[in-house]
Parts: structure tokens; C-alpha cells; sequence
């Protein structure tokens, strides 16, 4: 990862593209299997006998020994050499969802055994980064030193420090999603392997306890994380998203009285996101909880859980263009969150969408949006749409797979990939050598990253197969994870589909979402820009309620609009999806828009204890 993310979905969504239907007809089982195969390509340690990426080698194996504890294996995140946790954990308990969902249709392709060792690559460096109850290794390596330097991680010369987050120096979030991720993997391998999954249950039954009771943000612990994978969105979502994993694989009534008694203050029936990934997990979470109420397991938190479904539709909605709030498209039809590395969000909501699908069909009920009923059969075509787009229906008939298909990227930014194999040349890389010999290199990749999922096009369907534009051509193991699910799904058709719940669902009545009527902001009545803003969620927190006010700029000049200058005033909080200015209360376009074409809008949002803050035009020239 070569600079740090922020949360795409609270923060700009240009408005108004109209979606382009595509069709396609591909090989979902040969994507399936290069997936896969995309994690062995990630290993970091000693690689084992049945390595099927041939031209990777062992590396990091000297990981934790100055801190006293073994830190060898695991993987690399993206593009680097660094191990962070939060999303290898994350990617972790990705792929056993995946196995969870559609084991049966990975089974019949071949594929479930080579998924259940990619997870337990992962789980094997988590236990291992868990060597007392109450700390866990959360990073190693540091991201300012392995991108000053391109080496393959057989060379490496960078720092490999370990970091850690303890009682005294928590990291809910962190250990949450390390939760989160050995308990999915504890229901992965309770048949196959009944002692490894209580191991692997015991460790996320303390990591949770630990989360729960230590709680503060894991990137304020270890601060070398901010950069590259600061938690924006904060811990209360891991808690939640644990909570219902560990409930999933334990069945054990205190987790699901924990997301029944705490839905409301840890935000899992307040916050409607549009997004789902490595920070974010409460559409996740929501979803979790749609298929317990769905499935009659709610119990006395059946009004409480019915929230959360609110909230999980939201996100279906939004994401297939039919909600209050929808998510941007490119003009191909790509859902767009955001210009740096977008495939992960397109991945990640296409498996929710897909499993949402199921359970729809399971529970033989349709998809309520605010533009009508939407039948589970949409919701899984819509999310097909998605992966036959990575995969090359798309307007530049490129598929963001590594290996699949005709046309695909050639210059990944993957320091792994872009250097000659140490298994053809063993000669040593330098720091900066790699730079100078391989980096700047204008040719096609020496080792070919079977399977990656690079970052995608921009908002336009743009894509520049360039090394240095790691924005786009950069791999992560997050982007691959929930599309093992998906493809997976789609490979083996409508097979055990049907039974993913029990066949009786009882009846349970759902609370209407009520949405708040937009309101225009007192000051901003400077023609042609329009602003509306409106209240999206509350919550109370330590005796006082906060708010999530939503405020939609919009042109409404025949011209493109440049420079805008907005001032906000009555604000007690953070804002995201502007730029501020130097001059305190003015805020200008966000970093990644230069301009705003006539009829279009941006968003932004922000979070206070008080009314809507005043919002009113400054300057802004027409061009």
C-alpha cells in the first residue's frame, strides 16, 4: 500500500452517471482458481513443499526473533513487504465467509482445499501473533522504510520491527478483527480439523475480551500504521462485527445479546454506510445480523436487529443505484468509491450483495428500496455485472485480473513481480537498485501476479498500465478475498442455494426506515449552487447525541465550475470530503476533484453534537 486510505464512502460521490448494463459470459471457475492463487504469491516465510508460485521464495525469516517471538509467515499485504494486521485479519476472515457461503460449490470446482489452506496461511501467523491473551503483534515491518526501497521480499534490507498492542497500549479494532477472523475460521475447519479450530476459537474468545475491555484505536498504539492503514472509522464496528462472528461460530447467547445490547451505541443500527472494506465493516456487520433475524435467531432483540437489516438494506440499495442515497458509477457501470485502489469496494459489495441475494431466496422475501420492491434475483445480476466488469466487460476490454483473459495489466506495482525471480537470478537487489533497474522499467512484468486484483480504473473508466501508478495498478490481498465467495457463486450456479436457511422462517415484522426531508442550509442561497443538507443518523455516546449531517453541493450553472470556496460555520466536529483552507472556517474542492461539471454534485458530510452548521458559497468562477 503506498499511501494511506480514507473512508471512500463518507466521503464524495459525483452524481448522476448513468450506469451501462453489461452482460458476459466467463470462465468464473478459472477466475476462481487464479484468485486463489494470488495468496500463495503473497507468502511471506518458508514456503512449503506443495508451493505452486514458483518463482517466489522464502523470506522474512528472521520476523519477531529481536522482539522474542517467532512472527514468520503470514502475508504481505499489496504491492510491499510490509505484514499489517488489521487487513490481513480482514482478509482472513474474508475468504472463510467465502468458504463459509459457497464451500459446496468451491468443493466441486477443485478449489475448496487450495481456499482452506490460503486461510489457514493467514490463521497460523494470527495464533502466532497472539502469544498472551491480552497482546497482539499488530505490524511488521514499517511502510516509511519499505517504500523508500524496491527489493523482492527474498532480498529484504529493510527494518522488520515488531509491533504490538497490549493492555496498556490497546487496539480494539485490531483485536477485533483478529476476533472476527479466527472465529470465521473456527466454523472453516471444525470438521476437517476439530483441534485447530478450537485453538483458533480460544484465541478469538480472548482477543475479543481483550477488544472489549481495553478498548482505543489500534493505529494510536502503533502509530507506523497511520499512514498506510489508519482505522478512520474507529473500533465500535470490529466489536460488533467480532461479536457476530464469535455468536456464528459459538452460538453462545452472550454474543448475541452483545450486538442486541450494544446495536445502538456502537452504531450497528445508526450507521447506513455505502461502503464495506478493511476499516468499515458495519455493513457487514448488518448483514450478519439481517440473516440471524431472517433465520429466527433474534430472540428478544428481534426490534433491535431489525435496525441493523434497515441499515444492511440501505447499503444493498445505495449500491444498486435504487436507494436515498446511491452510490457514484463510472459511465461503464462500475460502483466508484474512490480514485486509489476502487476494486476493493467493488469486490467487497458485490459479495454482500451476492449473499444477501441467497438469503433474500432463502427467506422468500424481496429487497425493500425507497423506488420499490427489488427481487433477490437483481441483487445477485447486479453483482454479476460487477465481476464480469474486473474481469473485462468493460469499455477498455481490460480485465483488472492479473492472467485472466487477453488483455490484462502488465506493469503491476508488486515489487515481487516486477524483479526477475531469485530463482533465475540470485543476485542481490539493492534499496534503491530495484528503483533504478527494475521500478523505472518500461516492460511487461518478469513474473507473472496470477490472479491479483489491481486498484482499476478511475471514475471514468480510465486505467494507465504504468508501474509508478500504484493508484490503479497496485494488488491487495482485501481486493481478492470476498471475490473467492462471488465467483465461486457464480461458477456453480443456483446449486444449495435454497438451503442456506431453515426452510420455515417465521414471520417477523421490520420497522420502516423514516428518512429525514433534506433541508436547504440557512446561508446558501448563492445562485447557481445549490446546497441541501440533512440529518442520516444519531447516536448517544456518553450522555450526548451526535449527529451525521449528509450536504450535497450541487451545480446548477450550464458551465463547469471551478475554485469553489465554501464556508462553514456552527461546525463542532470533524468534516469529511473538503479540503480546508488555511484560513480556518473555508473549505475548497477535495484532493481529488479539480473541478464540477454543470448539474453535477459532491458530498461531504461531518459529525457534532449540535444543529445543522451554516454552510454558505464564498467564491467560485465559472468556466
Amino acid at each position: 500500500m503506498e499511501k494511506f486510505m480514507k473512508m471512500g464512502g463518507l466521503l464524495f460521490l459525483l452524481l448522476g452517471v448513468v450506469p451501462l448494463a453489461l452482460g458476459g459470459g466467463h470462465d468464473y471457475g478459472q477466475a476462481l482458481t487464479k484468485s486463489i492463487l494470488f495468496f500463495e504469491a503473497q507468502r511471506s516465510g518458508y514456503l512449503p513443499g506443495n508451493q505452486r508460485v514458483k518463482w517466489r521464495g522464502n523470506s522474512g525469516l528472521l520476523d519477531g526473533k529481536a522482539s522474542g517471538v517467532d512472527l514468520v509467515g503470514g502475508y504481505y499485504d499489496a504491492g510491499d513487504n510490509v505484514k499489517f494486521g488489521l487487513p490481513m485479519a480482514f482478509t482472513v476472515t474474508m475468504m472463510s465467509w467465502s468458504i463459509l457461503e459457497y464451500g459446496s460449490q468451491m468443493s466441486s470446482s477443485g478449489e475448496l482445499g487450495h481456499a482452506m489452506d490460503a486461510v489457514k496461511w493467514g490463521t497460523d501467523y494470527l495464533i502466532k501473533a497472539h502469544p498472551q491473551p491480552h497482546v497482539l503483534y499488530g505490524e511488521v515491518g514499517d511502510g516509511n522504510t519499505d517504500h523508500y526501497c524496491w527489493q523482492r521480499p527474498e532480498d529484504m534490507t529493510t527494518s522488520r520491527s515488531a509491533y504490538r498492542i497490549d493492555q496498556n497500549n490497546p487496539g480494539s479494532d485490531l483485536a477485533g478483527e483478529t476476533a472476527a477472523a479466527m472465529a470465521a475460521a473456527s466454523i472453516v475447519f471444525r470438521r476437517a480439523n476439530p483441534a485447530y479450530s478450537r485453538e483458533l476459537l480460544t484465541h478469538a474468545h480472548q482477543l475479543f475480551d481483550f477488544a472489549d475491555k481495553y478498548r482505543g484505536k489500534y493505529d494510536s498504539s502503533i502509530s507506523v500504521a497511520q499512514k498506510y492503514y489508519r482505522s478512520v472509522s474507529g473500533y465500535a464496528d470490529e466489536l460488533l462485527w467480532a461479536a457476530a462472528w464469535l455468536y456464528k461460530a459459538t452460538n453462545q447467547e452472550y454474543y448475541l445479546n452483545y450486538l442486541g445490547e450494544n446495536g445502538d451505541a456502537l452504531g450497528g443500527t445508526g450507521w447506513a454506510m455505502t461502503e464495506f472494506g478493511w476499516d468499515v465493516k458495519y455493513a457487514g456487520v448488518q448483514t450478519l445480523v439481517a440473516k440471524l433475524l431472517m433465520g429466527g435467531k433474534a430472540g428478544e432483540h428481534s426490534s433491535v436487529f431489525g435496525k441493523y437489516q434497515e441499515k444492511a438494506e440501505m447499503f444493498m440499495c445505495s449500491c444498486m443505484g435504487k436507494g436515498y442515497h446511491n452510490v457514484q458509477r463510472t459511465p461503464g457501470g462500475l460502483i466508484y468509491q474512490q480514485r486509489w485502489n476502487n476494486l476493493q469496494f467493488v469486490t467487497s459489495a458485490s459479495f454482500l450483495l451476492t449473499v444477501y441475494s441467497d438469503y433474500l431466496t432463502s427467506a422468500r422475501k424481496d429487497l425493500r428500496c425507497s423506488t420499490g420492491s427489488v427481487a433477490p434475483s437483481e441483487l445477485l445480476a447486479f453483482a454479476k455485472s460487477q465481476v464480469d466488469y474486473v474481469l473485462g466487460d468493460n469499455p477498455r476490454a481490460t480485465s483488472y485480473m492479473v492472467g485472466y483473459g487477453n488483455n490484462y495489466p502488465q506493469q503491476v506495482h508488486h515489487r515481487g513481480s516486477s524483479i526477475v525471480s531469485v530463482k533465475v537470478n540470485p543476485s542481490f537487489v539493492s534499496c534503491r537498485g530495484g528503483y533504478a533497474t527494475w521500478f523505472s522499467r518500461k516492460a511487461s512484468d518478469p513474473n507473472l501476479l496470477t490472479g491479483a486484483i489491481v486498484g482499476g480504473p478511475d471514475a471514468y473508466d480510465n486505467f494507465a498500465d504504468h508501474r509508478d501508478n500504484y493508484e490503479q495498478t497496485e494488488p491487495a490481498t482485501y481486493n481478492n478475498a470476498p471475490l473467492l465467495g462471488v465467483l465461486a457463486r457464480l461458477h456453480g450456479g443456483h446449486s444449495g442455494s435454497n438451503q442456506l436457511l431453515p426452510v420455515e422462517i417465521p414471520h417477523v415484522a421490520k420497522p420502516i426506515a423514516v428518512q429525514p426531508k433534506p433541508k436547504a442550509s440557512p446561508t446558501a442561497s448563492a445562485a447557481p449552487i445549490a446546497i441541501d443538507q440533512k440529518a442520516t443518523a444519531s447516536w448517544v455516546a456518553n450522555g450526548k447525541t451526535y449527529y451525521r449531517y449528509s450536504a450535497v453541493v450541487t451545480n446548477k450553472s450550464g458551465k463547469t465550475m471551478k475554485n469553489l470556496n465554501l464556508w462553514v460555520s456552527k461546525l463542532y466536529g470533524p468534516l469529511w470530503g473538503l479540503t480546508k483552507n488555511v484560513n480556518g472556517g473555508s473549505y475548497g474542492f477535495p484532493t481529488w476533484v479539480s473541478s464540477l461539471p454543470a448539474g453535477k454534485s459532491i458530498e461531504f458530510v461531518y459529525i457534532h453534537s449540535a444543529p445543522i452548521a451554516d454552510v454558505s458559497v464564498s467564491s467560485y468562477t465559472l468556466a
